[in-house]
């Protein structure tokens, strides 16, 4: 017994040190926890050393003593059960067992229920009739009674949270062992000095020295034990209904052996009772709690969904809400479409994180400068929308905003500078909420076509403007199979004697419903949604396919055709070019593409390498408008091109240039001095646009030796170019007179190399001037080859000698 004793006392001492160095070695928020353990162990070894002591003392004269043994076993018990109390305490503060006030009373009432129906099992077995020890069964003793309760109460705790632990958990498990089993030794170490004996209380002794020994390897490392499960929702009621179940399986059976219920019995059912209602009590107000809490995220996640996140404003679905509303109420609103003008450029130049700071400013810049009651969004990308409720003057608003949102966007990097377009439309007493949406796009969009940063608001013209967009875009993309489309060529007249000798190919659209469409109006449509290149493709192979048949018919001629940036930045079409000669077996150098000076001011190093490739397949090049566009004298050095087409705005000149000191017929300036630009370059010279015979004499003077314009004659059929050439070529056929007055000799430079390029016979496309003539007698000549071409192509103005696929070219002919 002494052994047992000593030994029990130096386990216990022993873990008591191990657990007092952890707790002293433990830093942070969970020190609390190894504290308590320290101090449990503490208790467990003095209650231990207490009843171990008073049973070695006792042992001679154990049956004299009962008096002192139960003051004996009261201090135990009493030391016992704050034992457990600590050793509780201590487990609900480890790491990962309760983190709030809420879980930690949900686990102290199933600790209580469970431990209830430990203890009420516990009494039915071990008391009468049932006395499962036998004559060993103690009495009725108060410090038993403490014992058992606080060792049931530890079961009950340490029972609940292992098996709410999630996995793995051996290590709160053997942490759970060790804390029963130091309150259940505290237990026998009572018992057995109140009533049981020697060999009960020193086997009291030594199991709560092995539980001690238990706590110290499952506590000792950092990490915690394992994560406690407090979820209400999953694995609830069980806990409820095993230990009731229990309790009502045992008090069936004390009932069926005749035993009675006293107060002990009484007092652990009602305990039971109380806990489980209490229980149920938390676990509604959790659900009211989870309830509310989840009401109060679905109307977040709700105002998020109609929140844009970057700049606060409200979204589309917000605006649709908003716009709903206003129709549901009657209330007259008007929307404002607002588009950042240049946006693109800010998140390809600077990035997008500072496209995304700017969009914010944009937000605040817009909350800050509505009327109350107003609302913004953004509806996506740099586009946003005003909402304002009443229809009173929305323009003072819009260019409000149009000045708010104009003004610089300071970033580190240097300020970011943007316009905007803004489209306004009202609901006119409509209760239709995508009509309004639409009106207002429309608007948008008219306003960025009319030039961008301003003010459009809705008209309805837009919607039959739209609407014939809408079905020119669906009829082009089957144009070319329904064989609507056809080819008109204008002649381009050799100067002076206005034989044809070239044409342009244009591009005209037929359609059995729509009429003749011009092609300002479908050739843009064409580039935007890019059948383009499709359009192209057909005109280049058409254009080369009439071409072969007049070089094989005898007649002396070329053709151009106009080719789009798209067009000729698309890898592809060298190659389709090439190929189109090939299978027409057309002469490289009878074909030239023209390029619009549009194409120079977009990428001017790219330009000059899809040049230069292609005029190695031998065809020629030629620079349209010039004088009109965005090219420089030094880009026209770079740029590998062969003709220039001088622009009708330069011929069309009011007040023509007489000759200083000598006799002649009035000229063109500009003409004359891109005449000797173009030849100091080694190009020739076309002037475009030749309308009536004071330009022609004017450029003619100024040395050009090639014109193109009404005067010669608008885009006709091929049959009927073909017919002013059998004419021009006939033996019968005379070169036009000149207006009257000898001009004096040009002073030009030797021709150029590509004439011969262009025809094979030179002398004959330069006849030599003819004797002057008047006006009246000699140039109804010119008229009637003009006239007898201009019935099948009736123009509305001077200016439609538009290319096939030159949009630019077009918009400002229309």
């Amino acid at each position: 017994m002494v052994a047992v004793a000593v030994l029990s006392g130096l386990v216990a001492a022993v873990a008591t040190a191990l657990l007092t160095a952890s707790a002293r070695r433990r830093v942070g928020p969970h020190r609390q926890a190894h504290l308590l353990l320290a101090a449990a162990a503490g208790i467990a070894l003095l209650t231990l050393l207490v009843g171990v002591t008073a049973t070695l003392a006792d042992g001679e004269h154990w049956a004299h003593q009962q008096g002192q043994r139960t003051g004996f076993a009261t201090l135990v018990s009493v030391g016992t059960a704050l034992c457990g109390l600590a050793l509780g305490a201590a487990l609900l503060r480890l790491p990962g067992t309760a983190a709030a006030g809420p879980a930690t009373a949900r686990l102290l009432l199933d600790g209580l229920i469970m431990a209830s129906a430990l203890w009420f099992v516990g009494w039915v077995v071990f008391s009468e009739p049932t006395r499962l020890l036998g004559a060993a069964t103690p009495i009725a003793c108060v410090p038993i009674a403490l014992a058992t309760v606080t060792a049931a109460l530890t079961a009950g705790l340490t029972m609940i949270m292992v098996l709410r632990a999630a996995p793995p958990r051996r290590r709160l498990a053997l942490l759970g062992a060790g804390v029963t089993a130091v309150t259940c030794g505290g237990l026998g170490l009572a018992a057995g000095l109140c009533q049981a004996g020697p060999g009960m209380a020193l086997a009291g002794a030594a199991v709560q020295a092995a539980g001690l020994l238990a706590v110290v390897p499952a506590v000792h490392r950092v990490d915690p034990p394992g994560q406690v499960d407090v979820d209400l929702i999953r694995r609830d009621g069980e806990y409820a209904f095993v230990p009731m179940f229990a309790m009502a399986a045992s008090a069936m059976f004390h009932l069926f052996q005749g035993g009675r219920f006293d107060a002990f019995g009484i007092v652990a059912g009602s305990v039971e009772g109380f806990a489980l209602v209490a229980r149920q009590y938390l676990a509604l107000n959790d659900v009211r709690g989870y309830a509310g809490r989840l009401a109060a995220r679905e109307a977040h996640f709700r105002e998020l969904a109609h929140t844009d996140p970057l700049t606060g404003l409200a979204n589309r679905r917000g605006l649709l809400r908003a716009l709903h509303r206003c129709v549901e109420a009657d209330v007259p609103c008007v929307l404002l479409g607002l588009d950042l003008d240049g946006f693109k450029n800010v998140n390809d130049m600077r990035g997008h994180d500072v496209g995304d700071v700017v969009l914010a400013e944009v937000g605040r810049r817009l909350r800050g400068n509505l009327r109350p009651g107003d609302l913004a969004a953004r509806l996506g990308g740099d586009e946003f929308a005003v909402l304002m409720h009443g229809s009173t003057d929305p323009e003072r608003v819009a260019e409000r905003l149009l000045g708010v949102l104009g003004r610089p966007y300071d970033q580190p990097e240097g300020p970011v500078f943007l316009s905007v377009s803004i489209g306004v439309a009202g609901n006119c007493g409509e209760p239709d909420v995508e009509l309004l949406l639409r009106n207002a796009d429309l608007a948008l969009r008219y306003a960025k076509q009319r030039g961008k940063n301003r003010i459009e608001r809705y008209d309805a013209a837009y919607d039959q403007l739209l609407r014939r967009r809408t079905t020119l875009e669906h009829e082009m993309r089957g144009a070319i199979e329904r064989d609507e489309l056809r080819l008109a060529f204008q002649p381009v007249a050799s100067l002076p004697s206005v034989r044809p000798v070239g044409a342009e190919a244009l591009l005209r659209w037929h359609h059995p419903e729509l009429g003749n469409v011009r092609p300002d109006e479908f050739i843009p449509l064409a580039e935007e949604c890019g059948m383009i290149a499709k359009l192209g493709a057909w005109v280049l192979h058409q254009a080369c396919y009439q071409l072969s048949r007049w070089l094989a018919d005898g007649h002396d001629v070329w053709v151009s055709v106009n080719v789009s940036p798209r067009e000729l930045h698309a890898p592809e079409y060298v190659v389709q070019v090439a190929d189109a000669l090939r299978a027409h077996h057309v002469p490289p150098q009878r074909l030239v593409l023209e390029v619009t000076e549009h194409a120079v001011a977009t990428d001017l190093d790219e330009l000059i390498r899809r040049l230069t490739a292609l005029r190695l397949t031998g065809v020629r090049i030629a620079l349209d408008d010039f004088g009109a566009g965005y090219s420089s004298l030094g880009q026209l050095r770079r740029l590998p091109i062969d003709i220039l087409k001088i622009d009708h705005s330069l011929v069309a000149e009011h007040e023509p240039v007489r000759p200083v000191g000598r006799d002649g017929p009035a000229f063109a300036p500009m003409v004359d001095i891109v005449m000797r630009l173009g030849h100091q370059l080694g190009l020739e010279v076309i002037a475009e646009g030749v309308t009536n015979p004071t330009e022609l004499a004017a450029v003619v003077a100024a040395g050009c030796r090639f014109g193109q314009g009404a005067l010669f004659g608008w885009g006709v059929p091929a049959e009927h170019l073909e017919a002013m050439l059998e004419a021009a070529t006939s033996p019968g056929a005379r070169p036009a007179p000149l207006p009257p007055g000898p001009p004096a000799a040009p002073r030009r430079p030797a021709p150029s190399p590509l004439l011969p390029r262009l025809r094979s016979n030179p002398p004959a496309a330069t006849p030599p001037l003819p004797a002057p003539r008047a006006p009246q007698e000699d140039f109804p000549q010119v008229g009637g080859v003009a006239g007898a071409t201009s019935g099948y192509d009736t123009p509305t103005s001077v200016n439609q000698n538009v290319g096939s696929v030159d949009s630019s070219r077009e918009m400002r002919q229309a």
